[in-house]
């Protein structure tokens, strides 16, 4: 099981944001690219990286940050905020990026889900945002009444292969993992799993591990590391995977 480390940018800074809400946001660096990088050193196979700009705009607004981060790290990342339609996945992908993350448009724009789909394979990621089992867009500002799990599944026929769920109301809390709703969405529909949201110990990790026979490939862990809770390392035991650093 990968342990992505979170890098969230707003404004040109690398933050954590508590439940999403932009008025708790918090700066950890000036520079995104150097987190990036440290990340890296100490082990890192994978990043998650999110333009929250983006996310709450629709358009991707922290592109040379993004770029900067691709420039100074050898190791493949995600990104996602404010990607809606094909001409801005091209623009991400040809950045370097390995993986574009679509959340608000797989609510509001299922055919250009299906389309790059279609267009890009596996470089597509669907996101799903969820408060109390329902289905939030716009940089989470946006509730609407549709269930995660109902989503998941229209998703998989759209042709997503790999999805990422976050729990809105544990991300950047440090209370813990909803186990109930991710082992709910992980049973409900036979697509890999991306886990984000509430990690505040390595035994959430570990119980994540647990559920990897059934499709948990990798968690998110943002708050945690930024706060030194516990070590990237120690989370990359703990979840199995070694850093061949």
């Amino acid at each position: 099981m990968l342990i992505y480390p979170a890098v969230d940018i707003l404004g040109g800074k690398c933050v954590r944001l508590f439940q999403g809400r932009f008025e708790t946001v918090k700066v950890y660096s000036g520079d995104p690219a150097e987190m990036a990088k440290r990340w890296e050193d100490e082990g890192a196979q994978f990043l998650h990286v999110v333009d929250l700009n983006g996310a709450a705009s629709g358009k991707p607004q922290n592109l040379p940050a993004i770029e900067k981060i691709i420039k100074s790290v050898g190791i493949p990342i995600q990104v996602g905020g404010g990607i809606r339609d094909i001409k801005t996945v091209e623009k991400i992908l040809d950045l370097g990026v390995r993986r574009a993350v679509l959340g608000t448009a797989v609510i509001n724009a299922p055919e250009f889900v299906a389309e790059a789909c279609l267009k890009f394979g596996p470089k597509i990621v669907a996101a799903i945002d969820a408060r109390s089992g329902k289905v939030a867009i716009s940089g989470w500002r946006e509730s609407t009444e549709y269930d995660a799990w109902e989503v998941a599944r229209e998703l998989k026929m759209l042709g997503i292969s790999r999805l990422i769920y976050t729990d809105i109301l544990s991300d950047g809390t440090q209370r813990g993992i909803n186990f109930d709703a991710v082992r709910d969405m992980v049973q409900t529909i036979d697509i890999s799993l991306i886990v984000s949201g509430g990690v505040s110990s390595l035994e959430d990790i570990i119980n994540l591990k647990r559920l990897e026979p059934l499709g948990v490939e990798g968690v998110i862990v943002g708050t945690a590391l930024y706060e030194g809770t516990f070590s990237l390392k120690e989370a990359m035991a703990a979840a199995g995977c070694a850093t061949g650093r």
